[in-house]
C-alpha cells in the first residue's frame, strides 16, 4: 500500500474488540516512530507504552481511551527539544505529532484502528505515571481492532476543504 491510500484508509475509531494487539505489530508501530524526524535530530520524544489494564484504566482517569488494549502516550521532552532562535518556538508539539503520525499510518497499514486523543488531563498523566518535570504528554495514541465500519477511503472530497482554499502557490 502507498502513503496515500493508507492516508486516505485512515479514520478515528472509537470502538474497539477485545483483543491484544500482536507483539510484531506493536514492534513495526514503534519501528515507524523510531525513523520519525524530529527538529535538530534532536529526537526529543518518550513514548510510554501501556497494555497492562490497569495502567489503561489510569489513563481513562484523564481521558477516554474507548477501552481499546493499547495507548502510547507521547511524551516530550523539553530539556532534549530544539528552540527556534528567531521566536523561542520548541518544536516539541511538531517533533511529538510527526512521531504519532508515523505510528498511527503504519497501524493502520498493519489493519489496526487508532485515535489520537489530545483531550485529557495532562497532570493526571504525570501523576498516575509519576512523569518527571521535563516531560511533557502532548497526546496519547489508542490501537486496537476496530469493530466499527471502515470509513469510506474516498470520504475526503466530501469531508475536506477543497484543495484550492487548501494550497497557494507563491502568493496568498
Amino acid at each position: 500500500m502507498n502513503v496515500l491510500d493508507t492516508a486516505k484508509k485512515r479514520y478515528s475509531v472509537r470502538t474497539y474488540e477485545d483483543k491484544p494487539v500482536e507483539k510484531e505489530k506493536l514492534d513495526k508501530i514503534l519501528a515507524s516512530a523510531h525513523v520519525a524526524p524530529t527538529a535538530a535530530n534532536l529526537q526529543p520524544v518518550k513514548l510510554l507504552v501501556v497494555q497492562d489494564k490497569k495502567r489503561l484504566d489510569c489513563i481513562a482517569k484523564a481521558g477516554n481511551i474507548y477501552h481499546a488494549p493499547l495507548a502510547i502516550i507521547v511524551c516530550a521532552d523539553h530539556e532534549k527539544a530544539w528552540t527556534r532562535p528567531f521566536d523561542n518556538k520548541q518544536t516539541t508539539d511538531i517533533d511529538a505529532a510527526i512521531l504519532t503520525d508515523h505510528m498511527m499510518l503504519q497501524a493502520t497499514e498493519l489493519g489496526l484502528g487508532t485515535v489520537w486523543v489530545c483531550f485529557f488531563r495532562p497532570d493526571v498523566i504525570k501523576q498516575e505515571f509519576q512523569l518527571p518535570d521535563n516531560l511533557e504528554p502532548i497526546n496519547i495514541l489508542v490501537i486496537g481492532y476496530g469493530k466499527e465500519t471502515p470509513a469510506d477511503p474516498e470520504r475526503h472530497s466530501v469531508t475536506r476543504i477543497p484543495m484550492e482554499e487548501l494550497v497557494s502557490y507563491n502568493y496568498l
